[in-house]
This record gives C-alpha cells, structure tokens and sequence, in this order.
C-alpha cells in the first residue's frame, strides 16, 4: 500500500473550537489536519479512524494553500 501522508502522533484538542489537530508529512511538506469532534477525548481507535479519513478525502483533494485539511 502506498500511503500518500505519514501521520505524527501529535494530536491536541483546541476547546474554543471544539476541533482535534494533528500534523502530517506530505510530499516533504508539513501538513495541518483539523477534524470537527464535539469531545476531547479520542481513542487511538478514532485517531485511527481520523488517519482513514484524511486519506480517503486526499484520493479526491489536495490540502489547501496554507497546507491544511478540515473534516
């Protein structure tokens, strides 16, 4: 399988907007993910889950300008 980002494990939660970070590498090129999730507590099940998703949306899209992906 070829994985088209490598996932950090540096996940945080930012309360004010009630979204997880975490970081990728794409291409050599640091990447800011950000998924909507109304809890700040995530299990690695749902970092999991997360990583999926963010590779699924990248079979269509391309980070934005900023190199950033929103879920």
């Amino acid at each position: 399988m070829n994985q088209a980002i490598l996932f950090n494990d540096d996940h945080s939660y930012i309360v004010a907007k009630k979204i997880w970070h975490f970081t990728g590498l794409m291409s050599g090129n640091l990447i800011n993910i950000y998924i909507a999730h109304s809890t700040s507590t995530a299990s690695q099940a749902d970092k999991f889950d997360w990583e999926e998703q963010v590779e699924e949306w990248l079979e269509d899209n391309e980070p934005d300008e900023n190199n950033e992906i929103w879920l």
